[in-house]
């Protein structure tokens, strides 16, 4: 891991190896907290962070969710992560995880009481799925690990907790040699990813599932957008398994993954593959956007 020089946390900024907790930290035990994952790229004006509101906005939405009360306004917040791109002089690429987390305090399930933290860090890190991965393609397997369903978590929250299938999902892609999971919802339709949104491109038109089972997507909202202002018909709709399967082109989205082709689905080649046309276009529009290359879209951006 790529480590910097310091970590914010609760108003403080600390050296990146003093940045340390409790062995009986709540969340630890219990798995309540929420996090973010942000990125920041260097423009000619300078490094920019990526839509720094809303993915606050998010944050502060999945800790209400969680009732976790955090001890910092969305400016608060925003202000800390500017400074701490500041303070770590970065040059390149950099990821940031703001996460909002319950303290060293108090035990048991019943967390009102327990101590709320906030930190956020930040690193240098290019290409979530790898460099070779966003020109090519990826192998996704179908996860035999459902998503979690709505009836039983919060969905709409960036939860700690909600990562744990995730995770099993992701190792058993690897482990049986596919590079990402594709995860279905409790009904047998497409939820997304292990940690992304999934696309697929059908006849020119471009489909993704809605956000019932599903984080609502930062990066999905963006390349929706960007789809639309190209021409390109989009569709929320559900999508089986086997509509994957025949699809002209297929990637994943999020911050992390960014635009991401799917090249192969358990076994079935999608499309010719390689990264489709359609992938190509909003993929180059993307980078176009946090690059800040495109003057249509700079109001995403706060430049450090």
């Amino acid at each position: 891991m790529n480590e910097a020089k310091y970590i914010w946390m609760d108003g403080e900024f600390v050296p990146w190896n003093d940045a340390k907790v409790h062995v009986l930290t709540h969340t630890l035990h219990y798995g309540n907290g929420a996090f973010e994952g942000t990125r920041a790229y260097p423009t000619k004006k300078g490094l920019a962070i990526f839509r720094l509101q809303e993915h606050t906005k998010r944050l502060l939405n999945s800790a209400k969710i969680l009732k976790l009360d955090v001890p910092f306004t969305q400016k608060e917040l925003e202000d800390a992560q500017i400074e701490l791109l500041r303070k770590n002089e970065f040059k390149d690429n950099v990821y940031i995880r703001p996460l909002v987390f319950l303290g060293y305090g108090k035990m048991g399930l019943y967390h009102i009481g327990a101590p709320v933290h906030v930190s956020i860090a930040a690193w240098e890190w290019g290409a979530y799925l790898g460099e070779e991965g966003l020109e090519k393609g990826i192998r996704v397997k179908v996860s035999s690990i459902v998503r979690n369903p709505v009836k039983s978590t919060f969905g709409k929250a960036k939860a700690v907790a909600n990562y744990l299938n995730s995770q099993m999902a992701k190792y058993e892609a690897i482990e049986c040699g596919y590079e990402e999971a594709l995860m279905l919802d409790d009904e047998g339709f497409v939820a997304e990813g292990s940690g992304e949104c999934v696309f697929i491109v059908r006849d020119g038109v471009l489909i993704t599932p809605p956000n019932d089972n599903s984080l609502e997507s930062i990066t999905q909202a963006t390349v929706i957008e960007l789809a639309k202002d190209r021409g390109i018909p989009v569709e929320r709709r559900r999508i089986t398994r086997d509509e994957v399967y025949i699809a002209d082109e297929a990637f994943f989205t999020g911050t992390a993954a960014e635009i991401t082709p799917i090249r192969e689905v358990d076994g079935r080649v999608i499309g010719n593959g390689a990264r489709g046309e359609i992938t190509k276009e909003l993929q180059d529009a993307y980078f176009d956007v946090v690059y800040g290359r495109d003057k249509n879209y700079e109001h995403y951006l706060t430049y450090i």
